[in-house]
């Protein structure tokens, strides 16, 4: 997996996604593809009835002799458009219940990626997978996929009818078709790479524009205007050559077998004709050759348009495929229990990809039930060292264990029990107060869910909308602000009811009295077990068992509160100051 891109499938493994696809609703696929031959070789019918009727008249047969044959062309055209009606709607159905298991595997792998690989690519490249590539491959699936199946049965009928008709026109035929094969073996050895390019750079697009939009009052602080601009204008001039270079592949490819076309059914005619005026052939049969050769142009045309689809959406088939070979999070049944709650911090490094260490060194214990506070100023290490402590990231060196475990190596679900992590980063899922929170515990009865709610002072909010906890937030619902947000978030940690809970910042954007309410609310509800708060206003470390304090990426002071003040030290200097300053805004970013 690279730096900026979670990893692409290939070939092989698209081939075997797509047998696994189509094995899953075998029967259905094996009924579509009978009925497009059945549909197929019905109208093989048409030329070669109309021969007859050539010759028929040619031999001076009857008027009702004309009529049985004429009848009969009629009958096989209708049955011809029932049958392709009807191999079309049901290869619909089956591209539909496809396209649904394509969705499925999607969501389950994208669910089953640890949130380090998430955060390191970027949401934009995710977002682009679950939403551009999957609609592409759906598109595909629901209708090329039919179409294609459709005309390429249709097209080798007409072919091997022409090879009954006459040998040497089947042979003429497929020599016409020889620059069709060629610049067909152009594209196809061009065309995947450059699809992949163009939806790397869809991704990096998708990238810029979101992570500016959520970070915009960021960009107007600190003047990144002009940056994120430049930054787009790359992005989207990167984009434009991907798609241009795409749209020159097309613009070789398509004329030079639009011209292709004409080939076959000039050769046939020209050595129909020199067959026929020798007595080899009737004029029947010359004009069904020629009838079933211009016929093929339409599918054929419609089977190299598909061909030409089935580039874009197999690259894009291959990065929603690609989540496959990205690292998952550890299953739930892989390594020891943790003996205990005790988490041990012992000799960790931390660096980010490419750039300087941001922890030093670092060894802490933490004891189980105690409320440990971690201050310091900003960039010390404060949240990367939360990161680790929640198994979010793997330390560079050096182990974070819980009861003797590493961290990291617990599965999603062993580690919501043990460690659960909330910062100011607070999301509402698109459903119901109910559905939000019951994501951290399925199983939870509306009383269990209302008691939470009144352990982070939101029961009053919720009873007043219209429909409670049947209420539908987000788009298209009731719209929440950043402090029902966060505390929709709190209520989902009290229902998972982890042993050790470590708050970066979680109360950040609740006004002071709500916030100290809240912190209270929660120790006391998690009486017994481990809470480590990242502190942002320096009453949380008041009120701690032990302060911690980081600098420059090392654990430099730890303590109570009474022992750090007295001490003289940073904490000391980070106190002072925040009780000086408490009276003219009630806070201060340590």
């Amino acid at each position: 997996m690279s730096q900026g891109h979670l990893p692409v499938a290939g070939r092989a493994d698209v081939r075997r996604a797509l047998l696994d696809l189509v094995r899953a609703d075998g029967r259905a696929f094996g009924v579509v593809l009978a009925l497009n031959a059945l549909a197929a070789l019905v109208g093989l019918a048409g030329p070669w009835l109309l021969g007859r009727m050539i010759d028929d008249v040619r031999a001076g047969r009857g008027v009702a002799a004309v009529d049985r044959l004429a009848l009969l062309l009629l009958l096989c055209a209708l049955a011809q458009v029932l049958l392709a009606r009807w191999a079309r709607y049901l290869g619909h159905r089956f591209g539909e219940r496809t396209l649904a298991r394509v969705r499925e595997r999607f969501v389950d792998r994208a669910l089953a990626l640890p949130a380090s690989s998430v955060e390191r690519v970027g949401t934009g490249d995710l977002t682009a997978r679950g939403t551009a590539d999957v609609t592409t491959v759906g598109n595909t699936l629901r209708d090329a996929g039919p179409v294609l199946l459709v005309n390429l049965v249709q097209a080798l009928f007409l072919v091997a009818a022409v090879f009954l008709t006459d040998p040497l026109l089947g042979a003429l035929t497929v020599l016409g078709t020889t620059p069709i094969w060629v610049v067909l073996h152009w594209y196809l050895n061009r065309a995947r790479e450059g699809y992949l390019a163009e939806g790397a750079a869809t991704s990096d697009v998708a990238e810029i524009v979101t992570s500016t939009a959520a970070g915009a009052r960021t960009v107007e602080a600190f003047r990144l205007r002009e940056q994120r601009t430049a930054a787009s204008r790359d992005a989207l001039e990167t984009s434009r050559r991907t798609r241009f270079h795409t749209l020159f592949l097309r613009t070789v490819f398509f004329p030079v077998v639009e011209t292709s076309y004409v080939l076959p059914v000039a050769g046939a005619l020209v050595i129909g004709g020199a067959l026929y005026s020798s007595g080899s052939m009737s004029l029947g049969a010359v004009v069904a050759a020629a009838l079933y050769l211009q016929q093929l142009s339409a599918p054929l045309d419609e089977v190299l348009v598909r061909i030409e689809q089935l580039q874009s959406s197999g690259a894009s088939f291959a990065r929603v495929e690609g989540l496959a070979r990205a690292p998952r999070a550890v299953g739930e049944g892989d390594g020891p229990d943790p003996d205990g709650d005790r988490i041990d911090v012992t000799g960790v490094r931390y660096a980010y990809e490419g750039g300087v260490e941001v922890l030093r060194g670092v060894d802490l214990t933490v004891r189980p039930g105690e409320r440990l506070a971690v201050v310091g100023p900003s960039g010390a290490g404060k949240t990367t060292l939360s990161r680790l402590m929640a198994g979010i990231d793997a330390p560079t060196s050096g182990s974070v264990t819980v009861g003797g475990v590493p961290v990291v190596g617990l599965g999603p679900e062993r580690l919501r029990r043990q460690v659960v992590l909330v910062t100011q980063e607070h999301h509402v899922f698109l459903g119901s107060v109910r559905d939000n929170l019951r994501i951290a515990e399925p199983s939870a009865e509306d009383e269990e869910l209302w008691q939470a709610l009144a352990v982070v002072g939101a029961d009053a909010w919720v009873r007043e909308l219209p429909q409670g906890l049947d209420t539908t937030l987000g788009q298209g619902g009731c719209r929440t602000d950043g402090s029902q947000a966060q505390q929709l978030a709190l209520a989902r940690v009290v229902l998972a009811d982890p042993h050790t809970l470590i708050l970066d910042e979680a109360t950040a954007l609740l006004d002071p009295t709500t916030a100290r309410h809240t912190e209270r609310t929660l120790a006391a509800v998690l009486e017994g077990r481990t809470v480590i708060a990242v502190a942002h206003r320096l009453h949380t470390a008041h009120d701690a068992d032990r302060v911690a304090v980081m600098q420059d990426g090392r654990l430099t002071e730890l303590g109570t509160h009474d022992e750090s003040v007295a001490a003289g030290g940073a904490y000391a200097a980070l106190w002072h100051s925040w009780h000086g300053e408490l009276p003219g805004n009630g806070k201060a970013s340590v």
